[in-house]
């Protein structure tokens, strides 16, 4: 009975079954092959009756399936457009590896070779910087990019990782950022693991936070960067990678990182 009683508060509801001129209309218009957007768009510029176009495919796939032949693509249901978006949204984020996944030993910092990334951005349209700063040691590296495209930053990372022996490239986490959709190349071309923090967890990533702050004394906010050369980035690499740090026992992240000096 409560079924029943559904079906019937349903089918008053129903736009199509219950307007018989709307039906005549569109069976009439798609044994003309019109498609159901443009049954739904002159319908209402001659008649001023309104209905989706989604509406007309539902009708025609759960009603009227004798009208589905007239249907350019007679495969499977109507999917629509912004349906598909989401899932396939749903289907990229199901491939990232989040933070809270990542090895145990990459929270201890007693292995070099796991990496924090990010992007620090010039004025609009003057390029970005592209930072990956390992988390032990804090030893770092500066690229510029005109455009901090998946592509541009893939690149750069892949041509900076390249050059480091496999025991001090292990991993990088990231923020959510679209400029690291390329993210799976990065993890095949320069054999890391590639890993991601949660939307709006800037504390997750906290050396990079600060390493930006570092970076910033010498490229600062509003600034421009068109004018920044592979001089300057490593001008500023040096200066960072030399200098001491108390939290390395005063020793600098070049001796660390390169050299393998123990903190003390």
């Amino acid at each position: 009975m409560t079924q029943s009683r559904r079906n019937y508060v349903h089918q008053k509801r129903r736009r199509i079954e219950n307007d018989m001129f709307l039906q005549e209309y569109i069976i009439q218009k798609r044994k003309k092959h019109w498609s159901p957007k443009q049954i739904a768009g002159r319908v209402r510029k001659d008649h001023n009756s309104i209905v989706c176009h989604e509406t007309i495919y539902q009708y025609i796939y759960n009603v009227r399936i004798d009208l589905k032949q007239y249907l350019r693509c007679k495969k499977g249901k109507y999917r629509r457009r912004y349906g598909t978006k989401i899932r396939e949204k749903q289907r990229e984020l199901l491939k990232k590896k989040r933070i809270d996944t990542r090895p145990s030993i990459i929270e201890e910092r007693v292995r070099l070779g796991d990496f924090e990334g990010d992007t620090i951005v010039g004025t609009r349209g003057t390029g970005s910087l592209v930072i990956h700063v390992d988390r032990t040691s804090r030893y770092t590296f500066i690229d510029y990019v005109p455009f901090a495209t998946a592509e541009a930053i893939k690149e750069k990372t892949v041509l900076q990782f390249e050059k480091l022996p496999k025991q001090k490239r292990h991993t990088i986490t990231y923020d959510n950022g679209s400029e690291f959709s390329a993210f799976e190349w990065i993890e095949k071309l320069a054999n890391v693991d590639v890993y991601f923090a949660y939307p709006y967890h800037s504390w997750e990533r906290g050396t990079n936070e600060n390493t930006n702050g570092l970076i910033r004394q010498f490229f600062p906010k509003k600034s421009s960067f068109s004018h920044i050369t592979l001089s300057d980035t490593k001008r500023v690499e040096h200066l960072l990678n030399h200098r001491p740090r108390k939290l390395l026992g005063f020793l600098t992240p070049h001796e660390v990182f390169i050299y393998n000096m123990r903190l003390t």
